[in-house]
């Protein structure tokens, strides 16, 4: 990619990533005094910061617990804005618009956000919230490039300090039978991690209409690369996401390829082979695919240890084979019952002073192997994890004419 400041002899090492965090960002601390108490019983008031599909979709979800009063909301078109304002009969003077509404939003009088707006802006939008002394419910992909990423570790980090929940909502995370597939791994369970993979094939994807105009672009991210981060990125992330919490581990490097086969004409990839090199040897091997007409949907992660074998299916069973089986179960309808739990334990976070925070630095550490994969692809080559968090490109869309 052109632009792409990246110091080989940074001295970065796998594990400080986090902890530099701070120096992409320059966040305010939060006030104490914005920070209240809750009751377990007690409501919490909530705005909405992106009203498109899955913004809307989500919204309903919560206001479904009996646990929320939304009170807010902002969208970059107004027309979205006041239709998921009367959906969710939010007061009209409290429905924002243009790039900038989010901030009249953090202004007024509420608990926590909920961010669903393209990825690009949740590093921008998390860190205001977090400074704000709003609690955060963050949509994956948390960020589009390295320094958005850091961006993100930083928020969570400054969350916890000001006693904030700050939650990234992955589905997979939030299910019992991966918890303890994963927990048993962690645990030793499989013996020595030997090879991975990890696969995210999809029928769906970029063969809609690319935007024509700079005015349509916040309504269709997904084929704008600065937007999205690429298929890699606002896809994929979900099998990647997992084979990160399997490993519990930075790669060491990651070497790969892919292409725009497909769509010749789109500014996104339609498919990436990439295998991530880990400590001691372990190996995942990653692919993803999309626009492919008949395919069956996955997203797929299996990892052989030296005593057995786990095998994850976000849309099917998760168990283990080997000396310590787990014989695990069916998923179910992970996309809503995963939203679900992440949002009753929202609640229960914010109301039970739960600030730890884990899923910011887990899923900083997952965007940013989709990152590598996506640059590992684009080059055709080989980056080190020292060289991926030394990169300080940041991927800028087009937004010139759009309305403050």
């Amino acid at each position: 990619m052109t632009g792409n400041r990246c110091d080989r002899n940074t001295g970065v090492n796998r594990r400080s990533f986090v902890a530099s965090a701070g120096a992409a960002t320059g966040l305010l601390i939060a006030a104490p005094s914005l920070v209240k108490g809750y009751q377990a019983n007690e409501k919490l008031a909530l705005g909405l910061i992106g009203c498109g599909g899955r913004g809307n979709w989500i919204a309903k979800l919560f206001q479904d617990t009996g646990k929320y009063q939304w009170v807010a909301c902002a969208d970059y078109y107004p027309d979205r804005a006041n239709a998921t304002g009367d959906q969710l009969k939010i007061d009209a003077a409290r429905r924002y618009s243009g790039l900038s509404g989010y901030k009249q939003l953090l202004d007024g009088q509420l608990d926590a956000v909920v961010i669903e707006t393209p990825p690009y802006f949740h590093p921008e939008q998390a860190a205001a919230a977090v400074a704000a002394g709003k609690h955060v419910f963050l949509a994956k992909p948390i960020a589009v490039d390295v320094p958005g990423c850091l961006s993100i570790a930083e928020s969570g980090k400054l969350a916890t300090e000001n006693k904030l929940v700050f939650l990234v909502d992955f589905q997979t995370r939030a299910n019992e039978l991966y918890r303890e597939a994963v927990r048993r791994v962690h645990a030793g369970d499989l013996g020595k991690l030997v090879l991975g993979e990890a696969h995210y094939p999809w029928s769906g994807g970029s063969r809609g209409p690319a935007p024509t105009s700079v005015e349509e672009q916040p309504g269709n991210w997904y084929h704008v690369l600065a937007l999205s981060g690429d298929f890699v990125v606002e896809q994929a992330i979900h099998s990647l996401d997992v084979a990160s919490w399997i490993a519990n581990a930075e790669p060491v490097r990651a070497w790969g390829t892919g292409g725009r086969s497909l769509r010749a004409e789109n500014t996104i990839w339609d498919h990436f082979a990439v295998n991530f090199e880990y400590p001691d040897g372990f190996i995942i091997s990653f692919t993803a695919i999309q626009t492919i007409p008949g395919v069956k949907d996955e997203i797929r992660c299996r990892v052989f240890g030296a005593d057995g074998v786990i095998d994850t299916d976000y849309f099917g069973d998760v168990w283990i084979r080997g000396q310590k089986p787990y014989e695990g179960g069916n998923t179910g309808s992970l996309y809503t019952t995963g939203a679900v739990t992440n949002i009753v334990e929202f609640h229960q976070f914010v109301a039970t002073g739960q600030y730890a925070n884990e899923t910011a630095a887990a899923s900083a550490r997952s965007n940013l192997l989709a990152v590598m994969a996506r640059k590992a692809g684009y080059s055709q080559g080989e980056i080190t994890w020292q060289q991926l968090l030394a990169c300080t490109e940041r991927l800028e869309p087009n937004l010139k004419g759009l309305r403050a």
